[in-house]
């Protein structure tokens, strides 16, 4: 943690020699009279959230600079710790805070293999002065949240824990459970309280998104997630009665909601928040026309009014390690907010490419070219706490040799096996068509209505991890190969599922199911479209008969009740619960009836849950997997285009 944050003794009448004190719950860091004037004063907050264990650079970032276009690695924690540096190097001379809003695990082969390990280890190479729980902190319910916190902490397998506060105010674990062997705060916190320079109190509440927790993931039922509203406006007032008049939430409740927040609630003054992993700013200094906003749903910082009506600074920054929110907040002698200005940052690399139209391919630029973008994009540093920005940043040396202690190791592990598969789980697209016919046990496939079984497997899964669906769907294409009868290992799995893709929820009728159906198979039967359109489901069958016309291919539509186990009618009217992978749920590959579903984001929940990982967790739960008994495939009947009755 930054040197603002060394323990001081507090005392009347030398504030200017005050520096920023830690504490969490800790009432002697209160003052016992609530004043009502405070030491003007300002904090400066760098913010991440949602990396999601994507501990390496994250893709490119392409830009424009005067009409002409470069990209550049982008992200990645070893070039977060150089920003972070660099900014805590920047304003040493006032108070900086780190802060991270949650869902640091679950995501990638880092999280698969470590367990959360990697990202604490990542983690305490910035040294966060507060981290937020998400709702993915408990996709390995509370035992593996708290593996991951006795890492970030130190107290198991790394002495250079940080000891990071973490917080959730509406989170309670029962006492005797993992996260709460003695008492309920022996992990989580409610708050955690700073002191500036100027000797002004500064509370920070953590909050956690009960719904999609509870729902999503997988506390123990023990654990009680309290409402997010009602639990802030609680703690706030409980910090402003110990006199503590300067209120920062650290969220993981999405943008929309920490909006919200901001409205309703009396008190706070900022809102660092996450979930929703959305990109604030305007970056259209960097995009070929105008309205290239880089996909910025807002400005950074959002400024808003609390129920007082007065001034309350919003910031979310992104996703992934991609982008660092950079907030600079300045109170004055009441406790208000007088000014909120900010940056957010998208770190790139120092290395870049152009594009050459000639070639129609990026390549990279000479050394002196390379020098010019360069200190094209650093000067923008000037504008740090008022422009959104593009900075190059190179990677941290120390951070790097950390995270390649565990890159190294990724082939080893990914040879490790998950499972074993009892027969041959053939891959095949249409049902009726050829594709695994050369491997041993699918010699008739070309002849089943069953068509894949890998598909409908890794439909299970999904069903399996997505607590509350109804029912999956899994376009063919998104599968890639055959899983032969044997061992199952972690390479298996991500040469099965090589995709980035994570799994959502989305709330869709039963009209919209079928219209989703036909569209799928439209694609590739009369839009000559790709096989891989094809769709197959997990507690969700039906008939198709391909000689029909669009529209009359899918019939006798039935939904499986999670519960009972019970096949009925599908309701046209329904809403119903659908988990799916989120590149045909933004409606491609032909599933054009979701794409509408997709953009309205009060019927979508992007899960954040990489689809190969809910395979992995899938067949590590089952440990022999066999193909589904034949009444649990999406296909009950199958009439080929030529009107042939394929096989049960």
């Amino acid at each position: 943690m930054n040197d603002f944050f060394a323990k001081t003794v507090l005392a009347t009448g030398i504030s200017a020699a005050m520096v920023l004190v830690a504490g969490c719950n800790d009432d002697d860091n209160n003052t016992s009279d609530s004043l009502s004037t405070f030491a003007p004063t300002s904090l400066t907050i760098a913010h991440i959230n949602d990396h999601h264990s994507h501990l390496e650079s994250e893709g490119e970032q392409s830009f424009f600079l005067d009409g002409v276009a470069y990209r550049a690695e982008r992200g990645g924690f070893a070039r977060l710790k150089t920003a972070f540096d660099d900014f805590e190097s920047i304003y040493s001379d006032k108070n900086f805070l780190k802060l991270h809003a949650g869902d640091a695990i679950t995501g990638t082969r880092y999280f698969s293999f470590y367990k959360g390990a990697a990202d604490a280890d990542m983690m305490n190479t910035i040294c966060f002065d507060a981290f937020a729980l998400g709702n993915h902190e408990f996709d390995e319910s509370d035992e593996g949240l708290k593996r991951f916190l006795d890492r970030l902490h130190g107290t198991e397998g790394n002495p250079d824990g940080c000891k990071t506060p973490v917080l959730s105010a509406n989170v309670k674990p029962a006492v005797g459970t993992p996260l709460a062997m003695s008492q309920v705060d022996d992990y989580i916190q409610p708050y955690t309280i700073k002191t500036t320079k100027e000797g002004v109190q500064v509370g920070i509440i953590g909050i956690d998104i009960k719904g999609k927790t509870q729902n999503s993931s997988r506390p123990l039922s023990t654990t009680e997630f309290l409402d997010e509203t009602t639990t802030a406006q609680n703690y706030i007032n409980e910090l402003k009665n110990k006199g503590i008049e300067h209120i920062v939430l650290l969220t993981h409740y999405t943008y929309e909601n920490d909006k919200k927040l901001a409205t309703t609630l009396s008190g706070v003054d900022v809102i660092i928040g996450g979930d929703s992993h959305t990109l604030l700013g305007d970056f259209t200094r960097y995009g070929k026309t105008a309205d290239d906003t880089f996909g910025a749903q807002g400005s950074y910082p959002t400024v808003l009014k609390n129920k007082d009506g007065k001034t309350v600074c919003v910031g979310q920054a992104w996703e992934y390690t991609k982008a660092i929110g950079l907030m600079d907040i300045g109170f004055d002698k009441h406790g208000d907010v007088t000014n909120c200005s900010g940056s957010a940052v998208i770190p790139v690399s120092q290395k870049f490419e152009t594009y050459d139209e000639t070639t129609a391919a990026f390549h990279a630029l000479s050394d002196e070219g390379n020098q010019l973008v360069l200190q094209k994009l650093l000067a923008g540093k000037s504008d740090l706490l008022s422009k959104d920005l593009i900075i190059p940043y190179m990677e941290d040396p120390k951070s790097a040799a950390v995270l390649r202690s565990y890159t190294d190791l990724l082939d080893d592990n990914l040879s490790k096996n998950l499972g074993r598969a009892a027969e041959s789980l053939c891959l095949v697209r249409v049902p009726g068509t050829t594709r695994a016919q050369d491997i041993a046990g699918c010699e008739n496939t070309a002849s089943s209505a069953r068509g894949s079984d890998i598909a409908q497997i890794v439909a299970s899964a999904f069903l399996d991890g997505a607590l509350r669906a109804d029912f999956a769907l899994q376009n063919a294409g998104g599968v890639r190969t055959t899983i032969e009868a044997g061992d199952i290992s972690y390479n298996d799995a991500y040469t099965l599922l090589p995709f980035g893709n994570t799994l959502v929820n989305l709330d869709i009728s039963g009209k919209q199911v079928i219209d989703t159906l036909e569209d799928a198979i439209a694609n590739h039967k009369d839009n000559e479209g790709s096989s891989g359109s094809h769709p197959y489901a997990a507690g969700l069958r039906w008939d198709l008969d391909m000689t029909q016309a669009k529209g009359r291919r899918v019939k006798a539509v039935e939904v499986r009740d999670r519960t009972t186990g019970i096949w009925s009618p599908i309701d046209l009217n329904q809403v119903y619960t659908m988990v799916t992978n989120d590149y045909i749920a933004e409606g491609r590959d032909g599933y054009t009836t979701l794409g509408p579903i997709f953009a309205d984001k009060t019927k979508v929940e992007d899960t954040k849950l990489l689809y190969t990982q809910s395979f992995i967790d899938y067949v590590e739960k089952v440990g022999v997997i066999e193909r589904p008994e034949r009444s649990e495939y999406s296909h009950k009947t199958v009439i080929t285009t030529e009107g042939n009755l394929l096989d049960p």
